[in-house]
């Protein structure tokens, strides 16, 4: 029986120790400190994160109206103006200075006077023109178209208009512009106080007396004459 116990006894005591050298050759585990690694993981990432910045105070809010678009004036455009506007006071300075030394313009009795006076001269002078030529009418009253007529006349007239076959033409270009330019003055002045029929009238001979200019201008030329230099 004691034999028996003692065979169990040492089956069991070999079983328990191949199971220790079953055990033995299993891998160890090892214990490992999460505080320390946590520790580690935040000094990494505040060496690498940079350090915030302070934040910039926001803008006031504007309690008025936002503005509205600008405008941006061209230099040319603006350059153009300040030369119109200086022609202005030019010519405002002008017509001042002309003002003053003009004489002081008469009272409407006197115009009126004036007026009946030349009006009784210039029918004297008709009756006598009729007496002397029986066949002759009276004179028509004279109306803007004449006026204008008139204007043409000479500034054609200026240009070399009129002359005969065979001979030189006479013009004086710097006197058939300034006729021009009266003409343009005087279409200027009367805008708007005109009928359509003067208003036609007006910008035709306008038109016509300029293209004459423009082509009789487009034929002068200026001989070339060499400049005289001192002691010759």
């Amino acid at each position: 029986m004691w034999g028996t116990t003692l065979c169990g006894g040492l089956e069991r005591y070999a079983a328990a120790d191949e199971k220790l050298e079953d055990m033995s050759d299993t891998p160890k585990f090892e214990v490992i400190d999460r505080r320390k690694i946590k520790a580690e993981e935040e000094r990494e990432s505040g060496a690498a994160t940079p350090p915030a910045q302070p934040e910039k105070p926001a803008a006031p809010v504007q309690s008025g109206p936002a503005p509205g678009p600008r405008l941006v004036v061209n230099e040319a455009a603006r350059a153009e103006s300040g030369r119109d506007a200086e022609d202005r006071e030019a010519a405002q300075a002008a017509e001042k200075q002309l003002a003053e030394e003009l004489p002081p313009a008469p009272t409407a009795e006197e115009s009126s006077k004036s007026k009946a006076a030349y009006d009784a001269s210039a029918q004297r002078i008709e009756d006598l023109i009729r007496a002397q030529n029986p066949a002759a009418g009276p004179q028509p009253p004279v109306g803007f178209e004449h006026l204008v007529q008139q204007f043409y006349l000479s500034g054609m007239l200026q240009m070399g208009a009129g002359t005969q076959e065979g001979q030189r033409p006479r013009v004086d270009i710097m006197g058939a512009r300034a006729t021009i330019d009266l003409l343009g003055v005087l279409a200027e002045k009367t805008k708007g106080n005109l009928t359509a029929a003067e208003d036609g009238m007006l910008q035709s001979v306008l038109f016509e007396l300029r293209m004459a200019f423009l082509e009789l201008s487009s034929m002068v030329t200026v001989p070339n004459v060499p400049p005289t230099t001192k002691g010759s």
